[in-house]
């Protein structure tokens, strides 16, 4: 079965594939996608298998079921979900535990969109974005790392320094106060980059936090994968 080697489990691995083919448009929005039987053959895995890689996919509402039709691809929109939380940064987030947020590492570039990030900040593939990488943490651990990708504006600063406080007030610099957010978040098996930059062992979990967030007015969407180690780090939910 090509592409299928890592230590994650077998559907998460296969979930990877179909939803690569809903990023790079292999498969359309309200595209029927080939029957569980069909992809059983493909991958030459159980149904079970299968079903539960598009259940993956289906609560990252990216698929969706129709009784007696078959799985299709949703369209994409990023600001409409079953669920929102308060928008707030991993600053804030330390701050009401007590405690002070620190980047350890700070790298910021000018790259191109490939499909995927197009899809998500709502440009076209090969526009350009502003990638930024940051370990962060604790006064006294290593915590994360966060993975951002925004629309690339000549204002916006091109120097590692400048990204070393708090993002979003970065942002509120530029007239940017994001008032719209989305999420999900899942436990996967950490990488040989992650271990690397985390500085984790081999067993140690990590949580992947997938955020979506803009500013409609500016014109601003964020498509940021954080990382964070399991063992150390809690996740708090307000609820009014």
């Amino acid at each position: 079965m090509s592409n299928i080697h890592s230590n994650s489990p077998l559907y998460a691995q296969i979930a990877d594939q179909l939803r690569s083919n809903i990023r790079t448009e292999k498969w359309q929005e309200g595209e029927r996608i080939p029957t569980e039987f069909d992809l059983c053959d493909i991958y030459h895995v159980s149904r079970i298998t299968i079903r539960k890689a598009i259940d993956e996919l289906v609560r990252e509402n990216l698929l969706y079921r129709e009784r007696a039709k078959g799985t299709f691809v949703k369209k994409f929109s990023p600001n409409i979900s079953e669920y929102s939380t308060v928008i707030k940064g991993f600053t804030q987030e330390l701050k009401e535990q007590g405690k002070n947020a620190t980047t350890l590492q700070a790298n910021v570039y000018k790259s191109h969109a490939d499909h995927k990030i197009a899809k998500y900040l709502q440009i076209k593939p090969g526009d350009d974005i502003l990638v930024l990488n940051r370990v962060r943490g604790d006064d006294n651990n290593i915590l994360a790392f966060f993975k951002t990708h925004i629309i690339f504006k000549e204002d916006y600063s091109l120097k590692s320094k400048d990204y070393y406080g708090s993002f979003y007030e970065y942002l509120s610099t530029k007239g940017i106060r994001v008032n719209q957010e989305n999420e999900y978040i899942e436990a996967i098996s950490a990488t040989r980059e992650l271990k690397k930059l985390l500085k984790i062992g081999e067993a140690e979990p990590v949580l992947k936090r997938v955020r979506f967030t803009s500013q409609k007015e500016m014109n601003f969407f964020e498509y940021t994968e954080c990382f964070y180690i399991g063992n150390k780090y809690r996740y708090y939910l307000n609820f009014d």
